[in-house]
């Protein structure tokens, strides 16, 4: 028998239905009755095979509303970059000594950049940070000389969106106590850069389908008519 959350129960959803983007949003930020601030979750499903090179669709982008979540930022950079670092409002900065302590289990950032210098100590890491989606990577923009730029834009809205293996994506697009039209202007953004970021490799129809939900309620079917780009 299926779970189904007390939060769940508060809608009724035609789980066959498909709704306009705005009506989802509206139904996902009604359902979410929880005692914590949920967050609004999209999940696409994109026409692609993420196991062939040309098919992977990853990167970033800045939600214009901001996530609703705080941020912490790990830069691994030396002298002056470790200074700019700071300033900018990193939460942990270091060289060797913070590998050390990524590597004895502690990873206190949700965040990871890196000056170019500073990858060989970064590489050893890979098995650590690599499962957790940590690794920086020069195409996501966190292997850097601008770490300054970087931790601001980390700390201002910036998520990485990645397709799994069975061609779906899931992101967050804020906080259940966002006003619906900062949601939307934020799904937007979102939808917006995965349409741009669509491969080479990519045949058909590219976003198949889109579902809307909070964190612990049903997912809503969208109308990808209502989508650009679908």
């Amino acid at each position: 028998m299926a779970f189904v959350s007390k939060k769940a129960k508060a809608i009724t959803i035609d789980r066959e239905k498909l709704h306009g983007v705005d009506e989802a949003i509206g139904l996902a930020k009604t359902g979410a009755t929880s005692k914590f601030d949920e967050t609004i979750e999209v999940a696409l499903n994109l026409g692609v095979d993420p196991r062939h090179a040309d098919q992977m669709v990853r990167g970033v982008v800045t939600l214009p509303k901001g996530t609703g979540k705080t941020v912490r930022v790990g830069v691994f950079a030396k002298g002056a970059k470790a200074d700019e670092a700071r300033e900018a409002g990193a939460d942990v900065v270091g060289a060797e000594d913070l590998m050390e302590i990524v590597q004895g289990g502690t990873i206190d950032f949700d965040r990871c950049i890196a000056t170019p210098d500073m990858m060989g100590v970064v590489g050893r890491l890979g098995k650590v940070l690599g499962p957790k989606g940590l690794m920086p990577n020069p195409k996501l923009g966190t292997v850097t000389m601008n770490v300054a730029q970087a931790v601001k834009d980390a700390k201002g809205g910036q998520i990485e969106y990645r397709v799994e293996k069975a061609g779906i994506i899931h992101s967050g697009i804020g906080k259940a106590s966002f006003p619906a039209e900062d949601l939307r202007a934020n799904f937007d953004a979102l939808l917006d850069a995965i349409v741009k970021a669509k491969p080479s490799g990519a045949k058909g129809k590219y976003v198949r389908k889109v579902a809307i939900s909070s964190t612990m309620g049903a997912g809503i079917k969208v109308d990808t008519t209502e989508v650009a780009g679908a």
